[in-house]
């Protein structure tokens, strides 16, 4: 299962039926589950750990220092679960002790190649990320988010749960959950009805949705005040329960950064 021309550190911790092709590195404190398949020429250096059935694709650079200038050689982790495609030349780093010593990547993800996600990053599960988006530091990205090719986010911004992103956009502000935004700077364009319908949502759900997305959006009231009639006059259901959250996080500042509404 391992190629003879793969170097692996004797203290890294590889289940028995790892694949590691030619010209792969693992350096001294990776650990690695079992039935991940990685290819040839990729590097995985740090505290890293991966978890099981994971496909790495040649080039992959991950578990590296952080490009971040604050960083000062301290012990950080990149931390990555199941069931991940992670294509070519894809780059991850490990975390900051400024951001929580922890990268973190969920189960399910298909990275696609030449993406990029910076230190103290946090990445749900069932996240899609096309080709060559970037994310700088400390960006949060919720469970079943896609983000469309070449999309650049600004650090500290969050992502909430099955958002969608188009193509090109420049993030700068956070952007709920459920919905569609695009443009440079991205903006909220409308619900994400194809992924909500792709994510089995029910019409009446979706309806609902759709009424808590209008008052936000289409009201003439400020954040605040949306927030306060939607609390007020729409079915407490779980999705509604999550925006409102969201939203009012983000409204706190979090760095400067407020929801995009």
């Amino acid at each position: 299962m391992i190629h003879p021309t793969a170097i692996i550190h004797p203290r890294a911790k590889l289940a028995e039926d790892v694949e590691v092709g030619p010209y792969s590195s693992i350096g001294e404190n990776v650990t690695i589950g079992r039935g991940t398949r990685m290819a040839g020429q990729a590097f995985i250096n740090g505290w890293t750990r991966i978890g099981e059935s994971n496909r790495i694709f040649p080039g992959v650079v991950i578990g590296t220092e952080p490009q971040d200038l604050k960083f000062k050689e301290e012990k950080s982790f990149l931390e990555i679960g199941d069931n991940n495609v992670i294509r070519e030349y894809v780059t991850i780093n490990r975390g900051t002790a400024g951001g929580g010593g922890r990268t973190t990547i969920g189960n399910n993800c298909l990275l696609m190649a030449c993406t990029h996600i910076a230190h103290d990053c946090h990445i749900g599960s069932s996240v899609v990320m096309s080709n060559l988006t970037t994310l700088g530091g400390h960006v949060t990205i919720e469970d079943e988010v896609w983000i469309g090719g070449l999309v650049g986010i600004h650090h500290f911004v969050s992502i909430g749960r099955l958002a969608f992103l188009g193509g090109y956009s420049k993030v700068v502000k956070d952007v709920p959950p459920f919905v569609l935004a695009d443009g440079q700077p991205a903006e909220v364009r409308g619900l994400n009805v194809i992924g909500l319908r792709r994510a089995k949502f029910s019409s009446e759900k979706m309806s609902i949705l759709k009424k808590a997305h209008q008052i936000l959006y289409r009201s003439q009231l400020n954040t605040s005040q949306a927030i306060a009639k939607i609390e007020e006059e729409m079915e407490p259901i779980e999705e509604v329960q999550h925006l409102i959250e969201f939203i009012k996080r983000s409204s706190k500042g979090r760095k400067g950064r407020a929801a995009e509404v």
